[in-house]
């Protein structure tokens, strides 16, 4: 529906998130250095969307690549671990490019492990056979990156039609942040449930935390709602309580940037302020993500790294600024909420409730 990346002839192609609702400009991608810059600087963000992007960067990096199989892998994988320093809380930008690296090292291209652990020459010397060779290597790199693009189309769209039968028409949402089709490839993930209860002829109505301090919500959420044709109201972050205190709001909605294996959920800043008050006033509290989201080798919420970034976000947002000169700043990108606070996960295997470690089996 809204698909923030395109690839073709060899380029990435990147929908500029920065600049939108205003201008809607596309940014092209050829090396991996640009892809890097991008995912850093927010170019391109939310956790499907980066982890698809990476892919793609992973295989502009070795695009032009010239050597032997053990060179090329020496350079895939010192690409693949650029990449995964561009930004450290999203888990689906290292899960991606990973299971890339993964598919490397497996039986369909055979000589690659053992070219690492030997450092042999190739068995066919000829410069042709060989350039023959490293070809089907990146070949294969841009097919997994291309499998993974196709498959986060796939698990949001299943995750929006499982997740929709907790909504009822005339049920009011609140989201936060932007967890729409252009934090995914193209569907979205908490927005892609209220994209599927919509299409199911269900009549919705959403309210837009604005999210700061880049108000992705604002930005984001709300250009895509008013797209889309779901009615929507625009909030400030401090405004929830006083909804829910007045009832006109009966559930909450969110992605996620990691999701530990205990079911602590790191999301955008401000997600746990929210989850807090949905508890407080008895509302159900979701979280919409993929099986690329979980982080099963992270035990709980305190052991998700969280992104601190730069102080103008805050001081300067937008180019104005707010603040007084040299005053401190303190910008974590993310918070983590506590599963105890999660009323269900709402993935591609269906909806998961607590006991949430048993729950979870069903995504291994």
């Amino acid at each position: 529906m809204f698909p923030p990346l395109k690839f073709e002839n060899n380029v990435l192609k990147l929908l500029d998130q920065r600049k939108l609702p205003s201008r809607e400009i596309w940014i092209s991608c050829r090396t991996s250095r640009q892809v890097h810059e991008a995912i850093r600087e927010m170019v391109v963000r939310g956790a499907p969307a980066i982890g698809v992007t990476a892919g793609y960067g992973l295989y502009l990096g070795i695009s032009k690549f010239k050597g032997s199989r053990a060179g090329f892998l020496k350079n895939l994988e010192r690409e693949a671990a650029f990449l995964k320093t561009a930004r450290p809380t999203a888990v689906n930008l290292r899960n991606v490019v990973d299971g890339i690296i993964h598919v490397m090292l497996s039986d369909p291209l055979r000589g690659l492990q053992k070219d690492r652990a030997k450092h042999l020459r190739p068995v066919d010397s000829s410069a042709s056979g060989l350039r023959m060779k490293i070809e089907k290597f990146k070949r294969r790199v841009l097919e997994e990156a291309r499998k993974a693009h196709r498959e986060d189309d796939r698990l949001c769209r299943t995750m929006g039609r499982l997740g929709a039968v907790l909504f009822k028409s005339g049920d009011r949402a609140l989201t936060h942040c932007n967890a729409g089709g252009l934090a995914t490839s193209g569907f979205g993930t908490a927005l892609g449930v209220l994209y599927a209860a919509k299409a199911q002829g269900k009549k919705l109505f959403v309210y837009v935390d604005e999210t700061r301090p880049l108000l992705q919500g604002a930005r984001l959420t709300a250009w895509e709602l008013q797209k889309s044709g779901i009615p929507c109201a625009l909030i400030c972050d401090n405004m929830a309580a006083s909804l829910m205190s007045a009832g006109k709001i009966d559930r909450v909605i969110v992605g996620a940037d990691r999701i530990a294996a205990n079911g602590d959920t790191a999301n955008k800043i401000g997600t746990y302020n929210v989850a807090l008050l949905a508890k407080a006033h008895g509302l159900p509290f979701y979280v919409a993500a993929p099986k690329t989201t979980f982080d099963f080798h992270c035990p709980g919420g305190k052991d998700i790294p969280i992104e601190n970034r730069k102080s103008e976000e805050i001081t300067e947002g937008f180019g104005k600024r707010t603040a007084p000169k040299g005053i401190q700043v303190w910008n974590p990108a993310f918070d983590v909420t506590p599963h105890r606070l999660i009323t269900a996960f709402i993935t591609e295997a269906g909806v998961l409730k607590p006991p949430f470690k048993k729950a979870f089996r069903k995504l291994k």
